[in-house]
């Protein structure tokens, strides 16, 4: 499966990677540069070294909460909406697919037991107040 891009006219509201695509070989990032959350994946093989290195104290500045969810188990449906709180798509995922929130507004429904899914999201957190808004 390729992937798909959720938006809202130039706005990218979510990236659904597909794990037939997502775990590749070698290093492959999902997000842009410019994206608040940069996520990328790994596959290589036994004996592959990468090199150490530190992260240097950089400013940034982010504007809005983005998050990345893992599938690692199970079966989940996500709903995308519009800043707006408008729904303009429903992505089903499985194991192994990666879904990157960027924009707009998401909910869940758990379609399986035993669903186990990785959340990551830049911070800090400012708590349920000021970070969101229900739908």
């Amino acid at each position: 499966m390729a992937i798909q891009e959720i938006k809202e006219g130039d706005q990218v509201l979510a990236r659904h990677i597909p794990a037939d695509t997502a775990w590749q070989s070698g290093l492959n990032f999902y997000s842009k540069s410019d994206e608040y959350l940069q996520v990328g994946v790994w596959g290589y093989g036994s004996g592959t070294r990468l090199p150490g290195h530190i992260h240097r104290s950089l400013r940034r500045e982010a504007l809005r909460t983005q998050e990345a969810i893992f599938v690692r188990q199970g079966r989940i449906r996500a709903a995308i909406y519009t800043d707006a709180g408008e729904e303009v798509a429903q992505l089903e995922l499985a194991a192994g697919d990666i879904l990157l929130l960027l924009g707009g507004g998401h909910g869940y429904e758990i379609l399986e037991d035993r669903t186990e899914v990785l959340e990551i999201k830049n911070g800090p957190y400012a708590g349920p107040e000021l970070d969101r808004r229900r739908i």
